[in-house]
């Protein structure tokens, strides 16, 4: 038994790499996803739909396909990697900054859509009450909206993150699977899968990684509850 939890560096190295890309993605998408559930919610323009489905488009399409866009656009050569490494200094290609990218993108919609779907349940005649007290538009979403969607953006939060957590076909794609660098979670396991002996190994990254996810989701629930109580009055 004592052979089955004794985790090797590599191993601990992989779970807080993974860690460490998971909240930089939910971290880094967070206000990106926030102003697209609004655009999606609350936007009357021509395009909307195809918008969302532009949105929407990594919960359908392979995440290789989804890897190997972004080495198109954020490798060293490519021209918005160029301009990010020669301008700011920021490489994402093969970098585990690039695996929280890659992370964020695939954990995208569903933070959006998360948070749009509370959006779109919100009384909007309790906002314009607020209006007509003389509140703007910023004091009102800030004051108002925003309380009552906080469920539903800790829930995007956490689907993004625990989507991070899982992210392996882009991932690896665009970052490969460098030990230390970019070898998460899901890169570890594979790896030991494909190495003799490594069965061990990849069954007790497997638990931790089922561990993590639901932690996540019972904390998000509980907080969910809490702030659904502190708003509802009860």
């Amino acid at each position: 038994m004592s052979v089955v939890f004794d985790f090797t560096a590599a191993e601990i190295e992989a779970v807080r790499l993974s860690l460490r890309v998971a909240l930089w993605a939910m971290i880094g998408s967070l206000p990106f996803g926030l102003a697209m559930a609004i655009v999606l919610a609350r936007g009357r323009f021509w395009g909307k739909s195809v918008l969302d489905g532009v949105v929407h488009l990594p919960l359908v399409m392979p995440p290789v396909v989804t890897g190997y866009l972004l080495l198109l656009l954020f490798g060293r050569h490519a021209p918005l990697g160029r301009v990010l490494d020669e301008w700011f200094g920021i490489v994402f290609a093969f970098r585990w900054t690039g695996a929280a990218l890659a992370s964020a993108v695939m954990g995208f919609p569903l933070l959006v859509r998360a948070i749009r779907l509370s959006l779109e349940a919100v009384d909007r005649r309790l906002e314009e009450a607020a209006g007509t007290l003389g509140a703007g538009k910023l004091l009102v979403f800030a004051s108002v909206t925003l309380p009552l969607i906080a469920p539903g953006i800790i829930a995007g939060m956490v689907l993004a993150f625990a989507r991070s957590l899982g992210e392996f076909g882009a991932t690896i794609t665009f970052v490969s699977n460098i030990p230390g660098e970019t070898r998460t979670i899901p890169s570890a396991i594979y790896t030991l899968t494909q190495t003799p002996g490594g069965d061990i190994g990849a069954l007790r990254l497997t638990v931790v990684s089922i561990a993590l996810s639901f932690l996540a989701l019972m904390t998000a629930d509980l907080l969910a509850r809490r702030l659904g109580r502190r708003f509802s009055g009860d």
